[in-house]
């Protein structure tokens, strides 16, 4: 048997089956809201519904937004292969990032000399840009440039974050498709042209979305700390303290989860889904006292009782892909 965690104390923890029982309660709780919008529809309340479909991609949004904001200023609340996944899709220098958690939380302040000036500054130098840009006690606000590897323009910049991430998601999503059409092959023994087109469609839209998320993210960044932000709010409302502290990085998560709009409409819900569970994951500790424990086996045995009561009665309303792999197991 595997040895249990330890706190410092001595105290076993508990917390590894968590994500499995936030996934399966997040697709519990999106079962019974499926199941009270069908009965409300036609009802006195149904002008106060969502429409369909427009529900999803503001979930997503604001689950990106969550999940971003956690990878930058606490990581350690996104499981360890997801926030490395996110660090090699961001590609984004480890100075700039701690640069990024000084500002919020240690001793990254314009306007004052704290010895911090040598973190972007090397950064500065090796992007050919003068190291004092870098200096926060000299620069205010440290230029763009900095933010984006030395691109003079924040639009090109989102343009080459764009087209390198959609290199990156190639490698991902053009193997899936293959697999896909692999397993439609030894099923019906053969393969349509429309097969073929429906893969290298699937491929590029999957790609197209996170590439767009990643310069999303990067662009709302930008917008927000030097190319909007300053024009709407003066520094007396909003400092570049507080731009570079938390808001940017907000900014960037709200705008880059718009790019599920770029998936298909019925692959958006999968995503949303999947991208959900991880964001409520946040709020919670990754790991616990074993005498909480019993919380945890309350919210599954609940989650897991709706979830096999519905895909028995209403399958349909069991969404996602976990609602397709209970409705291959209940055929």
């Amino acid at each position: 048997m595997a040895s249990q965690p330890l706190t410092p104390l001595g105290i076993p923890l508990a917390g590894r089956s968590l994500d499995l029982t936030l996934l399966a309660t997040v697709h519990a709780v999106d079962a019974l809201g499926q199941s009270i919008i069908h009965s409300l529809r036609g009802s006195p309340s149904d002008h106060l519904l969502p429409k369909p479909g427009h529900a999803t991609p503001v979930l997503f949004v604001l689950a990106s937004a969550t999940i971003m904001h956690a990878w930058v200023y606490s990581p350690s609340r996104l499981p360890r292969g997801y926030r490395d996944w996110i660090f090699r899709a961001a590609d984004l220098d480890s100075r700039l990032l701690e640069a990024l958690r000084q500002a919020r939380y240690g001793k990254f302040f314009y306007g004052r000399d704290t010895g911090i000036a040598s973190l972007c500054g090397s950064l500065c130098k090796d992007l050919g840009l003068p190291e004092e840009w870098g200096d926060p006690a000299r620069t205010i606000p440290l230029p763009c440039q900095v933010y984006h590897m030395g691109y003079k323009s924040c639009e090109v910049h989102a343009l080459w974050r764009f087209s390198n991430a959609v290199k990156f998601a190639s490698k991902i999503y053009v193997p899936l498709q293959l697999l896909i059409l692999a397993r439609t092959w030894l099923t019906r023994k053969r393969l349509r042209s429309q097969d073929f087109r429906k893969a290298i469609v699937g491929a590029g839209r999957s790609s197209t979305f996170l590439g767009g998320f990643i310069a999303l993210f990067y662009y709302g960044v930008c917008l927000a700390r030097t190319r909007l932000g300053p024009k709407l709010f003066s520094r007396k409302t909003i400092s570049p303290q507080m731009w570079d502290s938390g808001l940017c990085i907000s900014a960037g998560g709200l705008l880059c989860g718009w790019s599920i709009l770029a998936e298909d409409v019925k692959r958006r819900t999968d995503v949303m889904l999947f991208v959900l569970h991880r964001a409520v994951a946040v709020w919670f500790p990754r790991r616990y006292d074993r005498q909480k424990l019993w919380k945890e086996h309350l919210a599954f045995s609940l989650s897991a009782a709706v979830l096999f009561t519905t895909i028995q009665e209403r399958p349909e309303r069991v969404r996602g892909m976990l609602g397709k792999i209970l409705r291959q197991v209940y055929q």
